[in-house]
């Protein structure tokens, strides 16, 4: 599903990394573990496509992404990995509804509000579909953000950092979430972070 090796990376007047080879298989989640300035964040944005190694390969759903550019990688992206970001970003014009559907908008897929409500139900915030993202709370904003990462049932999910904003309750609730939305449709999850909260969830688990 997703394989990553002898990847490596140079910021431009900037600090360079070197990571491990990475694998998830379908059904399989990964828990990348580093403190701050261990490129998490890099490694994150460069397995969904953001950023293009410096060297070295990912291999998802058998493409070479690393080789990929301009609109190829962004139609790629949209329909094999769903990306939860540190903070979510919501285009504040639209409606929480509108902002799910835009990934099958952006993709060329049918836009199918029937299954942004279903998701927003699962998630238990069906009651916010129309509420503007300013209106939610962080709790909700992530939850939605885990909907929108899979409402076109991506065989890849990349979180990154999703708990570092919450109490233990909600964190742990997230990470349920996370799981099962993983589960349903077999996706291979792998998240970043400095949370060691999250290292009793997860047996397969890198620290860089």
């Amino acid at each position: 599903m997703l394989l990553a090796k002898n990847i490596s990376f140079q910021y431009p007047s900037g600090p360079s990394f070197q990571f491990p080879t990475i694998t998830c298989g379908k059904n399989e989640k990964l828990l990348i573990l580093g403190e701050s300035g261990k490129g998490k964040t890099t490694l994150l944005h460069l397995l969904a496509g953001l950023l293009q190694p410096t060297s070295g390969e990912i291999i998802i759903n058998e493409q070479n992404t690393s080789t990929m550019s301009g609109a190829a990688l962004d139609k790629f992206r949209g329909k094999n990995i769903g990306i939860i970001f540190q903070t979510a970003h919501f285009v504040e014009a639209l409606n929480i509804e509108d902002n799910l559907i835009m990934p099958q908008y952006l993709t060329g897929l049918k836009q199918d509000r029937n299954k942004a409500k279903e998701l927003l139900t699962r998630l238990n915030i069906a009651d916010k579909g129309k509420k503007r993202p300013s209106q939610l709370s962080v709790g909700e904003a992530q939850r939605a953000a885990i909907a929108r990462a899979v409402i076109n049932n991506p065989p890849v999910i990349l979180a990154d950092e999703p708990t570092s904003a919450l109490d233990d309750k909600n964190a742990a609730e997230v990470i349920r979430l996370l799981e099962e939305q993983a589960n349903a449709t077999g996706a291979a999850l792998i998240i970043v972070t400095h949370d060691q909260r999250l290292k009793d969830h997860f047996a397969n688990q890198i620290t860089l």
